[in-house]
């Protein structure tokens, strides 16, 4: 699990809670939390935290090597938010480090983030309910059902929902980001 995952990183690295708090600009107390397992940390919070450990995303909710072959189930799956007021991700992919597919959730005014971010990566969204917008290097993608828009994840990129009505979309990144 990723409190456990964190716990063990962190200590095989040598760092104390506050030093993992230092380095990451996240609270002492909220990392307690997430190594107790007692609070979900936010997808920003998880890349911090990927980031300063050397780990990535795939890395700190691998629960073991995962099979070759993974069977998904709705409800079962593990979430990882985007942050306060922002949307979440369902992992639909095991923890590997080659590919990742998320299944997106945007209720009308959501976005996956405040401001667009860049990283190494490349992506895939497809809608599959509803409508949403996707900005990339500061061009707008207006994107209804069954449309897809696939680009270097190094351009400052977000998805928002700017609609009145909820918009999915499954994501796919290759390789994962922490």
């Amino acid at each position: 699990m990723l409190n456990e995952r964190v716990r063990t990183l962190r200590k095989s690295r040598g760092m104390s809670l506050r030093e993992l708090a230092a380095a990451t600009g996240v609270s002492a107390a909220l990392l307690s939390q997430v190594e107790r397992g007692t609070t979900d940390p936010s997808l920003n919070t998880v890349r911090k935290l990927a980031a300063v450990l050397g780990a990535d995303l795939a890395t700190l909710f691998a629960e073991e090597p995962p099979a070759q072959v993974h069977h998904s189930r709705p409800r079962q799956r593990p979430l990882l938010s985007a942050g306060a007021g922002l949307m979440s991700y369902e992992r639909l992919t095991p923890g590997r480090s080659d590919l990742e597919v998320l299944h997106g959730r945007l209720a009308p005014g959501q976005a996956t983030s405040e401001e667009p971010w860049a990283h190494p990566s490349t992506e895939c969204a497809v809608v599959v309910v509803g409508s949403m917008s996707a900005e990339v290097d500061g061009v707008r993608y207006d994107l209804a059902i069954g449309e897809s828009l696939t680009f270097d994840s190094r351009l400052p990129h977000r998805f928002f929902n700017d609609s009145g009505a909820p918009a999915e979309y499954l994501l796919a990144v290759t390789p994962p980001v922490p």
